[in-house]
């Protein structure tokens, strides 16, 4: 089979889940002849994008209506959810900032905070970080790198975050769920916990749709979590229900 270019490869992924409505990361490595590291780097970005729903082996199709959203929207989701998050933001904070799409948008608007120590198991987060004028102090947590959550993860990773203690710790979720907590695919959720043990407060960044995504492992408990900032789509009795546990919700305008 001849090689395909990403988009290509991408756009082959997502006409065969069309198809079938579940793939597999084995199965789309021998189609499209490429490795299974690259297959998961399509998924992930697929999944950020609201294309598909990332399963422990493999991927879902999601519903019409969510599969429906564009790339702009999302960013434009992801973004109001990101602006208002900085704002409980003040100079001189320590903060941790994990890996994924929408804790990223938190780092443009952070520019404007003086003397901030940031913390990051995220190379990428890191890198445009350090690039800013207000020189936030940057810290990694180093570790194993996970090629799924293309983040820093493991014992070294969780030693480092206990050497420390954090005002703040901005987490993404793959889902939410009302009664439980945030959750996720990956089963590497052990990080994500000791991120919330050592700070003294812990904001969920999530759009609201992440409610609708049904997904089988807890990664923080809602007693773990202070806020939720989301966005003004989220039904009135789901964020009733999570206020009951006692977490903050606040909501993006998108408009």
């Amino acid at each position: 089979m001849q090689k395909r270019n990403t988009q290509q490869r991408r756009r082959a992924i997502i006409d065969r889940l069309n198809q079938v409505g579940e793939v597999s990361v084995d199965a789309l490595s021998k189609e499209l002849s490429t490795s299974e590291v690259t297959i998961r780097k399509d998924l992930s970005e697929l999944e950020n994008n609201g294309l598909l729903l990332r399963k422990y082996g493999g991927a879902v199709l999601l519903t019409t209506e969510s599969s429906e959203l564009s790339c702009e929207k999302v960013s434009v989701r992801k973004i109001a959810i990101a602006t208002l998050a900085a704002t409980l933001i003040k100079d001189h904070n320590r903060i941790i900032i994990d890996s994924g799409s929408t804790t990223s948008a938190l780092i443009p608007q952070v520019k404007s905070k003086i003397g901030l120590v940031v913390m990051t198991n995220s190379l990428h987060v890191a890198n445009t970080l350090l690039e800013q004028e207000n020189e936030p102090k940057v810290l990694m947590t180093g570790g194993s790198w996970d090629a799924q959550s293309h983040s820093f993860q493991g014992q070294m990773a969780e030693q480092m975050l206990r050497a420390y203690n954090f005002d703040q710790a901005f987490l993404g979720a793959a889902g939410l769920d009302i009664e439980k907590g945030s959750t996720t695919f990956n089963e590497l959720t052990h990080l994500s916990r000791v991120m919330a043990e050592v700070s003294n407060q812990v904001i969920v960044m999530a759009e609201s749709e992440k409610l609708q995504r049904k997904i089988p492992n807890v990664e923080l408990p809602w007693q773990s979590i202070s806020v939720l900032v989301t966005d003004d789509q989220i039904d009135l009795a789901s964020k009733q229900v999570i206020e009951n546990h006692g977490v903050k919700v606040l909501c993006a305008s998108t408009q």
